[in-house]
Parts: structure tokens; sequence; C-alpha cells
């Protein structure tokens, strides 16, 4: 059975209170927040005043994806929202190990994201740091996008290399997410669906949530 990760990107932000009490009613495990720069992928979500309100409001861990240049300069800033993981990217960390043990230091889970062209085995000498790694499955920047196939075999590799190595990392999968490739997903290893779309354009949104965990 998957945590499932609702991605507020996809959530209606004139109604943002009505979708977060929702999601705060449903199954979600926890509320994924991404947060881009139109720097490190080309488009603008929400920044810093619209999370602290997300974490006011919400009642399930922060899952905070932060798909922008330089992340370290906002470690503080995360760790203040209270969030439970802080994901950042392996394309935007020049020394990544130092990254993960702020993050660490701070008393979150230290997550790491690859790029749909970024192969697995670049974490080979990190991943019994990580807490959590996660498997872009569309190119980021944009949700709605179609499911790369090919994250199913990189979702395979990926869990054999964590049993290799003996870490405790989860897997998490952001893109395109839906009944069918979260079965896929989930067969091949993954232990986190993040799904937008296939959430919040249900007909019953909490419902779609509770499928997606039974996967």
């Amino acid at each position: 059975m998957p945590l499932i990760s609702p991605s507020l990107l996809s959530a209606d932000f004139g109604h943002l209170d009505r979708d977060i009490s929702m999601l705060n009613n449903s199954p979600a495990d926890w509320f994924h927040l991404d947060v881009m720069d139109g720097v490190f992928v080309p488009n603008i979500s929400f920044g810093f005043p619209v999370m602290q309100a997300m974490a006011h409001l919400s009642q399930k861990p922060l899952d905070v994806h932060l798909m922008i240049v330089q992340p370290e300069k906002f470690i503080n800033e995360v760790s203040d929202l209270g969030a439970k993981i802080m994901n950042v990217h392996y394309e935007a960390c020049t020394h990544l190990h130092r990254v993960v043990q702020q993050i660490k230091d701070k008393g979150m889970m230290a997550g790491v994201t690859l790029n749909p062209h970024t192969p697995v085995n670049v974490l080979e000498e990190i991943i019994t740091d990580l807490d959590l790694v996660m498997l872009m499955s569309v190119n980021p920047g944009f949700g709605g996008q179609k499911f790369i196939e090919h994250s199913l075999e990189k979702t395979r590799r990926l869990r054999h290399l964590i049993t290799k190595s003996g870490s405790k990392a989860l897997i998490e999968i952001d893109g395109g997410v839906n009944r069918t490739t979260g079965r896929l997903l989930v067969e091949a290893g993954a232990d986190v669906l993040v799904a937008g779309s296939a959430i919040f354009n249900a007909p019953d949104p909490a419902e779609e949530i509770t499928i997606l965990r039974d996967l």
C-alpha cells in the first residue's frame, strides 16, 4: 500500500482552503508542494507566503519539492514551515552531500529528486544518507503531462540500488501518476505516489486517493 502525496499544484487556487480541507479529511498521507522558480524549470508556481498559508491550513505532513536553483538557500524557510520532507534536485546542487546534511540537521527528511534524463547510479555514493529519492516521471515544470514509460524500469533500478546498499530511502514518483501507472509503479518498487490531476480532476477526489492508496 503506497503513501499518497497529492500535489497542491493541481488544486483550485481560488478555493485553496476548500481543497486543503478536503485533503485533511481524506486518506492522503502527505501534502506535496511543488516550488518552481522559472529558472531551473520553465514555470513559476508559488513562494513562501502561499506555502505558509498552506502549512497553516494543513493537518498533514508537508512534502516540499524545490524545483529551483540553489535550493540550499531556503533550508531554514522550509524548516520554518514545519515541513516533514525537503526534496532538492540532484541537478541543482553542486555540493549535494552538504545540502543533504543541512536538511537533516534541521530535523527534516532529506529527499533528492532525479530528472527523467538523470540515471539512478549518480546516487551510489550518497544513497545511504538519503531518506527519500524522488523520480520525475515527466519533465518538471508543468502538471498534467503524460507519464514517461521508461520510469518503470528506472524505478526497478533504483529499488535494486537501495536494496543492495542497505539504504532506508523511500522511492517517490512524481508525474503522470494515476490508477494505471500507479499500480505499475508500486509493482516496480515505489513507496510514495505524487498525484495531482488524477486526484483533483476526479469526480470524487477523496475517493480517488483511497483507490490510489489501495493499489
